[in-house]
C-alpha cells in the first residue's frame, strides 16, 4: 500500500478516536484526499448532531462536496477507520470517489454493538422478506414529475 494512503488511513483513525472523546457518536473517521491535497475530513457526529445519517464517511463526504462546491468527487480517494456500512458505501457510489481504502472490518465493528451485517442481509431481501415493513402507493402519481424530468432538456445528471 502507498505510504501516502497509511498517512491518510491514519489520520481517519486519529479522528475516530477524537470524535469518540468528545463523545459525538461512535469511534469512526474518515478522510478525503484529492489530487494528493486533504479536501475534507469527518468523524461519526449521530450524537452530536442528533442524525443518524451523520457517519464520517457521510460527514466527510458533504464536507468535500461543499469545499469543492460539487456533488461529483470523481479522482478523489474516501479513506475510512472502518469497512463503510451498507449507507456509507452508497454515499461513496453516489459521489463517484475512485476508490475506498478502509481499516478495521465490518466484523470489527460488529465486535462493539454497531452489527452492520444485518444492513448487508437486509438490503438483498425482497421488499416482502425485510424486518422493515414497507409499502407502494401512488405510484401512477409518483411518475408523473418523473417522467417530465426525463424529457427535461437541461438538466444535471448526477
Amino acid at each position: 500500500m502507498p505510504t501516502d494512503d497509511l498517512q491518510h488511513l491514519r489520520r481517519a483513525i486519529a479522528l475516530s478516536q477524537e470524535g469518540m472523546e468528545r463523545e459525538d457518536g461512535g469511534p469512526f473517521g474518515a478522510v478525503i484526499v484529492k489530487a494528493g491535497r486533504v479536501v475534507a475530513e469527518g468523524n461519526n457526529r449521530v450524537v452530536v448532531d442528533a442524525d443518524p445519517t451523520a457517519h464520517a464517511e457521510v460527514v466527510a463526504i458533504r464536507r468535500a462536496c461543499a469545499e469543492l462546491g460539487d456533488f461529483s468527487l470523481a479522482g478523489a480517494v474516501l479513506y475510512a477507520s472502518c469497512e463503510p456500512c451498507p449507507m456509507c458505501l452508497a454515499a461513496a457510489y453516489w459521489s463517484r470517489v475512485d476508490r475506498v481504502v478502509f481499516a478495521g472490518g465490518r466484523q470489527d465493528a460488529a465486535a462493539i454493538g454497531f452489527d452492520d451485517a444485518f444492513f448487508y442481509e437486509q438490503l438483498p431481501l425482497p421488499i416482502e422478506q425485510r424486518s422493515l415493513p414497507m409499502t407502494q402507493q401512488l405510484r401512477d402519481e409518483a411518475v408523473v414529475p418523473m417522467r417530465a424530468w426525463q424529457a427535461k432538456q437541461d438538466k444535471t445528471l448526477y
